[in-house]
C-alpha cells in the first residue's frame, strides 16, 4: 500500500545561471507538482535594473518575495515547485514567513562552471557581469534552514534526479 505524504512546497534557489529555470521544471515533474517560474513574479522595474546591469536593492526584492512567498502558502499542503535566488537568509526568512513550511533546494557549483552555462544562454535579462554581485551575496543555507544544497555538475536530469533524492530524505511538511 502506497504511503500517503504531503509534498512539500520547494523554492529552488541559487546565484544566477545554476539552471533554477531549466532543473525547477524537472524537478517539479518529478514530484508531480505545479512549477512557478519566479522571474515572473518581478515587477517591471526590476527586469528593467537587471537588464540595465543594476542589480536589486533589497528594498526592490521585498514586493518580489512577497508574490513567491504567497504563490508558496496558497500550495501549502498541495506542494509545488517555484524557483527565486533567495540568496540572502533574510530572503528565505521573508518566505518562510508567508509560507512556513517552504524547503529550499540550493543549487550550487564552481563560479567558472555557473559563469560558463551563463555566457551560453539566450535571451536572458541577468548579465554574467552581475553573477560576482550575486556570489557576494549569497549566505548558504544554515543548519537551522530545512533545505538541501545539490551540486549542478551534470546534466539537468541528473541534477534534478539528486535533487528529488534529496528532499525525501526530509523531513514531511507540517500541515
Amino acid at each position: 500500500m502506497q504511503q500517503l505524504h504531503t509534498p512539500h512546497v520547494v523554492v529552488v534557489m541559487g546565484v544566477a545561471g545554476t539552471g533554477k529555470t531549466t532543473i525547477g521544471p524537472l524537478l517539479a515533474a518529478r514530484l508531480g507538482v505545479p512549477y512557478a517560474e519566479g522571474d515572473d513574479f518581478h515587477p517591471p522595474a526590476n527586469i528593467a535594473k537587471m537588464t540595465a546591469g543594476t542589480p536589486l536593492a533589497d528594498e526592490d526584492r521585498w514586493p518580489w518575495l512577497d508574490a513567491i512567498g504567497g504563490w508558496a502558502h496558497g500550495r501549502a499542503g498541495l506542494g509545488g515547485v517555484v524557483s527565486s535566488s533567495a540568496l540572502k537568509r533574510s530572503y528565505r526568512d521573508r518566505l518562510r514567513a508567508a509560507a512556513p513550511g517552504v524547503v529550499f533546494v540550493h543549487l550550487t557549483g564552481s563560479r567558472e562552471l555557473i559563469e560558463d552555462r551563463m555566457s551560453h544562454r539566450q535571451g536572458h535579462f541577468m548579465p554574467t557581469a552581475l553573477l560576482d554581485s550575486q556570489f557576494a551575496t549569497l549566505q548558504p543555507l544554515e543548519p537551522d534552514e530545512a533545505g538541501v544544497a545539490v551540486d549542478v555538475a551534470g546534466t539537468p536530469e541528473e541534477i534534478a534526479e539528486r535533487a528529488a533524492a534529496a528532499l525525501k530524505d526530509l523531513p514531511e511538511p507540517t500541515r
